[in-house]
């Protein structure tokens, strides 16, 4: 078991793939594939395993099957079909990201149908247990490395960049939901992992309940921010305090750039604020 780190527009610490048992655990952005595959020795991986299509995680997917064309691709039912036809996640992810898309996340393909393997939660596979943890995405699944008891958790349990403690958990939008965010977490935790598997980046393993319950505290810090600035007054403010909560650490220069290329600031605000007039909406509605 290992990270790879993909090296995300030749910057380290961004963006790691794991191999566990031969398999990958989001493979990363097609731009950045030939990194992974010189880490593999360019032989086909058991499967590649999601735990979301957000393209951070899953760009390479269609590039690896193309590659390979038996590969098998575990993904959540919710994010299967956007696999298969991903013309709505692109017409979405060129809102969000304009012109760079391409330059960011590469080439992404269509996964052809009978290669997917569509997980709901509660499934065994490759060794590892399966549960649907949403709040982040509504299709992102966690998994539970039952021999090693690592928890692999793509975005649920947040970023944080080596050798920095500082916690930010990912908010682009559409899919933030702060309540159902923290079931997740709950689950995690309930596994009593001995690891946590980050993307973004790395293993923590020092004191994992302690990492989840920042993970809370920090989302509830940034979405409360959210509801009170607006979005130029927040990207500003929270691209200060990152940069100075670092520098309170002793760390600056790669590790802050590294940081701010994983969780960019200019698309944080956009998932927290659709969050809370959401949830204005429902309890209008109920009233």
């Amino acid at each position: 078991m290992r990270v790879i780190d993909v090296k995300h527009l030749g910057r380290p610490h961004v963006i790691g793939c794991w191999e566990v048992d031969g398999a990958l655990v989001d493979p990363g952005p097609e731009s950045s594939l030939s990194t992974v595959l010189e880490a593999i020795g360019d032989e086909k991986p058991r499967a590649v395993v999601l735990t979301h299509i957000h393209l951070d995680h899953a760009a390479a997917t269609g590039a690896l099957v193309r590659r390979w064309p038996d590969l098998e691709v575990y993904v959540h039912e919710r994010g299967a079909r956007h696999l298969i036809d991903p013309s709505k996640l692109l017409a979405s992810a060129e809102r969000l990201y304009g012109d760079k898309l391409g330059y960011l996340w590469g080439e992404i393909l269509p996964v052809p149908e009978e290669n997917v393997r569509v997980l709901s939660g509660g499934e065994t596979v490759l060794g590892m247990r399966v549960a649907y943890t949403p709040g982040h995405a509504s299709h992102h699944v966690c998994y539970l490395h039952e021999e090693t008891g690592t928890a692999f958790v793509g975005d649920v349990a947040a970023c944080r960049i080596p050798p920095s403690n500082l916690i930010v958990p990912p908010t682009p939008p559409p899919d933030i939901d702060v309540e159902t965010w923290n079931e997740s977490l709950d689950l995690v935790a309930g596994w009593s992992p001995t690891r946590l598997a980050l993307t973004h980046f790395g293993a923590v393993e020092d004191d994992v309940p302690g990492h989840i319950e920042k993970v809370r505290a920090k989302l509830r810090e940034e979405a409360e921010l959210v509801r009170q600035m607006d979005k130029d007054a927040y990207n500003a403010d929270l691209e200060r305090r990152i940069r100075e909560h670092l520098a309170g650490e002793g760390i600056e220069g790669d590790t802050v750039e590294e940081l701010l290329q994983a969780v960019p600031t200019a698309y944080q605000w956009g998932g927290l604020d659709r969050y809370w007039r959401k949830k204005a909406e429902r309890e209008a509605a109920d009233a």
